[in-house]
């Protein structure tokens, strides 16, 4: 009869353990003691792979804001780049981005300055540059093309999270 209970409890113990170990359980846990218990929240994320939460404390000093980003333009002291498709580009974008779809950034970015230059008719970026921003429509694209750069070596590059669509909303414009 022990045996037996055993048995008939063991799957229970391991989708109890299975949750107990599972990301969303360490995301809530990290979540909701953040504060208080700091220590336990970077054992879960050591032992998560790649989930926004977790990376949200890491990716602040990536994300450029609206305000940023309209002081860096108007300084003219900014390499952005539109990693949406080229519809999306042409049916709207913000003043001074270069549409580079993000199919085709891993390659663009790895061109020689001269032929990138040729191409977009722009400088090319180098990794010392600490004014390289990316956008797309709404942050996961542009999330996306932050992390193939930092993989390239641009470890400075940035993105600007509210993508076009907070742009239009706080510029009063209508997406087209």
């Amino acid at each position: 009869m022990y045996l037996g209970r055993v048995s008939s409890c063991g799957p229970v113990v391991c989708i109890m353990l299975s949750f107990v170990l599972s990301r969303s359980f360490c995301q809530g846990v990290t979540e909701a003691h953040r504060r208080c218990y700091s220590t336990f929240g970077s054992i879960c994320r050591t032992f998560s792979t790649s989930s926004p939460k977790c990376e949200e404390a890491s990716d602040n000093g990536s994300v450029v804001t609206y305000s940023e980003l309209k002081t860096m333009l108007a300084n003219h002291n900014i390499q952005l780049f539109d990693v949406r498709n080229p519809d999306e580009y042409q049916a709207g974008q913000i003043p001074q981005a270069i549409n580079v779809p993000l199919d085709n950034l891993e390659e663009s970015l790895q061109l020689s300055p001269e032929l990138f230059e040729q191409r977009f008719e722009v400088k090319a970026p180098t990794k010392a540059d600490d004014n390289i921003v990316f956008h797309c429509r709404s942050g996961i694209r542009s999330t996306r093309a932050l992390s193939i750069a930092h993989q390239l070596g641009f470890s400075k590059a940035r993105h600007f999270k509210g993508g076009y669509s907070e742009w239009v909303e706080r510029e009063g414009k209508r997406i087209g």
